[in-house]
């Protein structure tokens, strides 16, 4: 089932982001990296068939949101861009929640596999080159109600 909560915007770059709270909301995923910390709107994806759909026949995404997917257990995935509309980043993170590829500015209808690497137990996917414009990179942590607290990096409760 989707979910979806939107955040305030409380930022300038990009408009939209908003700082990250200490508690955790099932439509929201906080971002920490370099002493900075973030919030984005996400929608789940966490069963087989709302992972397959994805962002596929989606014309926008709005600049603070995102999807999550959420995997049982650790895996390498591989995404492509089949009928997906809109240039995405794809940041990929192990069971902890710390990010361990970022792959940026997937092309629309591209059909070549984007591999996330071994380990992957969670994808956010986002617009298109706001990974470069935030500098996230492997070694930033995501923080949602999703990622087990006992293998959490940074858990919801702290």
């Amino acid at each position: 089932m989707k979910r979806m909560l939107a955040v305030a915007a409380v930022m300038a770059l990009p408009a939209g982001l908003a700082r990250g709270e200490a508690s955790c909301a099932e439509g929201r995923l906080d971002l920490r990296w370099n002493d900075r910390t973030d919030s984005l709107s996400v929608e789940v994806a966490d069963d087989t068939a709302e992972r397959a759909r994805g962002l596929m026949f989606r014309t926008e995404l709005g600049p603070a949101s995102g999807m999550l997917f959420v995997y049982d257990s650790p895996r390498q995935p591989n995404f492509w861009m089949k009928n997906t509309l809109i240039p995405l980043d794809m940041i990929f993170a192990d069971a902890s929640g710390t990010v361990t590829r970022v792959h940026s500015n997937a092309v629309p209808g591209d059909l070549t596999p984007i591999d996330g690497g071994p380990g992957v137990m969670f994808v956010l996917e986002i617009n298109g080159g706001l990974a470069d414009r935030l500098g996230l990179a492997p070694g930033a942590v995501l923080r949602h109600p999703a990622i087990p607290a006992d293998l959490a990096a940074w858990p919801c409760d702290g």
